[in-house]
């Protein structure tokens, strides 16, 4: 077994956050993943994030406290799948792990286990391990590809959601109004080459952080997109690629993993720490 059944006081690292998509049960739920102490991914789901209480809202590299339990595997076969026990609301926030060390301390979580092949991470997934998590080193990043996608949530998803008003409670328990979650109208992937490769691969990116960049290049740019891509091409694809040093969290959509697609990953996060000086140099 990966893990048991039930973690009580789960300790977590939280090192993913995807972005928000409507749900009918609670308006929008988050999918977040994140490491134990022991390096062991988790995934945890569902948390509706900005209902949460503003005290209750965590961030990426923070360390969170929760009851889990495994998700029911007629809903979720992968092994890493869990739910809180109780409401979302009873995480507690234990602390967050900064940059100021040159991110040794997250580097020292994030890095346990690093898969230089992407193939090898895809046949884990399709044995009998059902691994669903896991991060890459990218041996060449070929490309930053942006596409038009559908500028409107799905019907199904926008009909729940449209029945749903967003209040929640702020640290002094005054209702707030959240705005409703704005639909991201491009797809953003890397095209990258991993060790063993003969043609590059192209994921999809899922992360919250690309996504709220976008939106703030928007308004910076005053609603210009084709101006706010070059701002978001030019952080992923320049800065990352000059001054960091990549790895990509990689994880399984429920549905490819479940359907045994041949590649049933997409990317749900980036981990860049900084080049040493002497690498950034080379540039």
């Amino acid at each position: 077994m990966y893990l048991p059944y039930e973690i009580d006081n789960a300790k977590v690292l939280i090192t993913v956050k995807a972005y928000p998509l409507p749900a009918s049960k609670y308006g929008e739920l988050v999918c977040t993943a994140g490491l134990l102490e022991d390096g062991k991914w988790i995934r945890i789901y569902p948390i509706p994030f900005r209902l949460l209480t503003e005290g209750k809202q965590f961030k990426k590299y923070d360390w969170i406290s929760v009851d889990l339990k495994k998700r029911d595997i007629k809903k979720d076969f992968r092994p890493e799948s869990y739910n809180p026990k109780s409401s979302a609301e009873q995480i507690k926030i234990l602390g967050s792990i900064g940059t100021k060390d040159g991110w040794t301390e997250r580097k020292k979580y994030v890095l346990k286990e690093v898969f230089a092949s992407m193939q090898e991470l895809i046949d884990l997934a399709r044995g009998t391990q059902k691994k669903s998590i896991g991060v890459l080193k990218p041996k060449e990043i070929i490309d930053f590809v942006i596409e038009p996608d559908s500028r409107e949530w799905k019907s199904k998803w926008k009909n729940s959601y449209d029945q749903f008003s967003f209040f929640n409670l702020d640290n002094k328990g005054n209702p707030t109004l959240k705005e409703k979650l704005r639909k991201l109208p491009y797809k953003y992937s890397y095209k990258f080459l991993s060790e063993g490769d003969n043609k590059p691969r192209t994921y999809m990116i899922e992360d919250w952080e690309i996504e709220a960049l976008y939106f703030n290049c928007l308004k910076m740019t005053e609603g210009d997109e084709a101006e706010a891509n070059i701002l978001v091409r030019k952080k992923y694809f320049e800065e990352f690629l000059q001054k960091k040093d990549l790895y990509l969290f990689m994880g399984t959509t429920y549905q490819h993993h479940l359907l045994n697609r041949p590649n049933p990953f997409v990317i749900i996060g980036i981990f860049y720490p900084p080049k040493d000086r002497t690498e950034q140099q080379l540039f």
